[in-house]
């Protein structure tokens, strides 16, 4: 249980932490090669050969998360494709509960996304996370992802916050790497991000299973 009367700032991941991360595993793994493969006159196969290598060269940048960027790289209308399978967008057990009885308690809850601003625009929309949320940031804004080298820090011009009071959910590893380096003491990561795929075993930092096991 987090110490939540010690906690000023509350910042929540979307994707893999507050939504079900299966939504974009299936949407950039099976969907985006399928029509690739379509428009390209390739096999599935091939197309998930070209699109895997042109992941690796971008893991871990901005680019990577950058709708933008993927449009002109595939060819591909990214957020036309997103619209038409939003219905597979879902949200984690119990996270809705828990941003309603933190709002109760008068926290200030960031969400903290390395989505797309039209990304998460779709989610919202779809959702309605974002009325719990005082200010929702994308790392868009910030020109870096959360996982690169001074993105916390950089935050502060946006949302200032107390990094000894402050409270990140995360998915992954790499950002809460980062941002305990930055100084933020209370970080909690996230056992399975994808519904459908195998939980993490180990981690460095405590995993929540189920939102509804830290309700204060």
């Amino acid at each position: 249980m987090p110490p939540w009367s010690t906690i000023e700032t509350i910042m929540f991941d979307m994707d893999g932490t507050l939504l079900d991360l299966h939504f974009d595993n299936f949407f950039w793994l099976k969907m985006v090669p399928q029509c690739y493969a379509k428009i390209k006159g390739i096999t599935n196969k091939e197309a998930i050969t070209i699109i895997n290598s042109k992941y690796r060269q971008v893991y871990g940048t901005l680019n990577w998360y950058c709708v933008d960027y993927w449009e002109k790289e595939l060819q591909l209308n990214i957020t036309k494709l997103k619209i038409e399978i939003s219905h597979k967008i879902l949200v984690r057990p119990n996270a809705l509960k828990l941003l309603s009885e933190l709002q109760l308690l008068n926290k200030k809850m960031l969400l903290v996304t390395n989505a797309h601003p039209r990304d998460f625009e779709i989610k919202a929309r779809h959702t309605g996370i974002s009325k719990f949320f005082y200010k929702c940031i994308s790392s868009h804004q910030l020109n870096l992802a959360k996982e690169n080298l001074g993105f916390w820090r950089e935050l502060q011009k946006f949302a200032p916050y107390d990094a000894e009071h402050t409270l990140l959910f995360d998915d992954s590893v790499e950002v809460l790497q980062q941002a305990q380096r930055e100084g933020i003491k209370y970080l909690y990561g996230i056992k399975q991000p994808d519904s459908h795929g195998p939980a993490l075993k180990n981690s460095e930092f405590p995993l929540i299973e189920d939102f509804g096991h830290i309700i204060p």
